[in-house]
């Protein structure tokens, strides 16, 4: 598997448990710590996925995901997030995520979800 993979959490360890996991998968790993290096990042484009965490303090990955989308960005987003009511899932569709996955999470579900985002 390959793939050029996006991590946006503000909690160090859950950054580093998911780059460790789809590191060790075969992909190519980039972590970033909040939505203003979140948004930085994707503008750089070249990413087969990004997982990004909702809430965050400054941007949130709503709004991380509505700019990207609002300026064209397609790359396939997933959000890793607390917030598991539904209308906080319905949100994050609306603002554009591809899948959504509630924490606590399984690293192997997650890791699913990702390879099935690469295609």
């Amino acid at each position: 598997m390959s793939g050029r993979i996006l991590v946006v959490d503000d909690d160090r360890d859950i950054r580093d448990l998911v780059a460790i996991k789809l590191t060790a998968a075969g992909l190519d790993v980039e972590t970033r710590a909040d939505g203003s290096q979140a948004l930085e990042a994707a503008a750089e484009g070249g990413w087969s996925v990004i997982v990004l965490d909702v809430m965050m303090p400054g941007m949130s990955g709503i709004d991380v995901l509505r700019a990207m989308r609002a300026r064209g960005d397609r790359t396939p987003v997933i959000l890793l997030t607390a917030r598991g009511q539904e209308k906080d899932i319905e949100a994050g569709f609306a603002a554009g995520a591809d899948h959504y996955v509630t924490k606590p999470f399984s690293p192997r579900a997650l890791l699913a979800r990702v390879t099935a985002a690469l295609g």
